[in-house]
């Protein structure tokens, strides 16, 4: 049905965007691989046409990304780096006018999701259990024998993580942590939801344990059903007004059983080919979705007890440098 869309891909060199080009060529998409940096792996996969675009957050960012559009002419963008959504959203009427499809949450949304003080206080106004959430100067209201952990407010995969056992402990990391912020530690077993919310906002969700991760991805993973798991995840996508392709992350404590909600990325996940094998035809019904076609729930359902694993792999090898780091036509560099 989308066979020879051109769709742009950002974030290539992460597990997200590695993937979902991966998928996309499968479903005989034409991939523009775009990366921050020239030496991301996606960049280098077989038939993408690869593309070199500034980080987030500097105004080049956005200046590049029209430029790009406007050279190469993509039908859509599917954005896998939470960085830049609020400047996509901030670009939709322009990228519109070239033609070029966004599906893309509020900014509201993304300022939320972004913003882990702002994601517990909506959640709790709802009644959603979460993570005990502080700021540095609420650190003495917390519990004096909580769990704790020290991260980045706004910050994604795993980086400047830091559990801790007592106050002290975490008052000494805020010093150390890029503007912190102070959460409950909670255990159990951890999960993912790979989710797709439709235009009507009704939700598919596909449930998978996190069995190992490394560097904030889950590296091995097994679906499993939960009744109120997905319950939980489905509140949740409705209080901070989720849109298209997102994933929420959570806990099943031991004991009590009692569902956790910790985050909500607006993006693919790391490991969302896992729910592809497992029977919910994620991509192609977010290309679905993508293009303002109904979305088939009938397409959404998987099979529990599913198993993904992931590793490292050559992608490619060559003399260097690489094809696509050399000065090349316009709307490649």
């Amino acid at each position: 049905m989308h066979s020879g869309k051109r769709i742009l891909v950002t974030g290539t060199g992460g597990a997200p965007g590695f993937d979902l080009t991966r998928h996309l060529i499968e479903l005989g998409c034409h991939v523009i691989a775009a990366d921050a940096s020239p030496l991301a792996c996606g960049l280098a996969l077989p038939g993408v046409t690869p593309c070199i675009l500034p980080p987030a957050g500097p105004r080049s960012f956005g200046t590049r990304l029209l430029q790009v559009c406007q050279a190469l002419g993509p039908d859509a963008l599917l954005s896998t780096v939470e960085g830049e959504l609020p400047e996509l959203t901030g670009l939709r009427a322009e990228l519109a006018g070239l033609g070029v499809r966004t599906w893309l949450p509020e900014p509201d949304t993304v300022e939320t999701c972004s913003d882990k003080a702002a994601f517990h206080t909506v959640l709790t106004a709802r009644h959603i259990p979460t993570p005990a959430t502080f700021l540095p100067h609420e650190l003495a209201q917390s519990p004096p024998h909580l769990p704790l952990i020290v991260k980045p407010r706004r910050g994604y995969g795993s980086k400047h993580v830091h559990p801790c056992e007592t106050r002290a402990q975490a008052s000494t990391l805020c010093e150390l942590v890029p503007d912190p912020i102070i959460q409950e530690r909670i255990s159990g077993q951890e999960f993912t939801a790979d989710c797709l919310v439709d235009r009507t906002g009704r939700a598919a969700v596909i449930l998978r344990h996190r069995l190992l991760v490394k560097a904030g991805l889950s590296v091995v993973s097994r679906t499993f059903h939960h009744e109120e798991a997905t319950t939980w995840v489905r509140r949740t996508l409705a209080a901070v007004g989720a849109a298209g392709p997102c994933c929420v992350q959570g806990f099943i404590q031991h004991g009590t059983g009692r569902v956790v909600i910790t985050e909500l990325n607006a993006r693919f996940a790391g490991a969302f080919p896992l729910s592809e094998a497992a029977g919910a035809r994620l991509v192609q019904q977010s290309l679905n979705g993508l293009f303002e076609q109904p979305v088939d729930h009938t397409q959404l359902t998987y099979t529990a007890d599913v198993y993904l694993t992931k590793g490292f792999e050559t992608v490619a090898t060559g003399t260097w440098p690489p094809p696509h780091i050399l000065p090349a036509a316009e709307g490649t560099r």
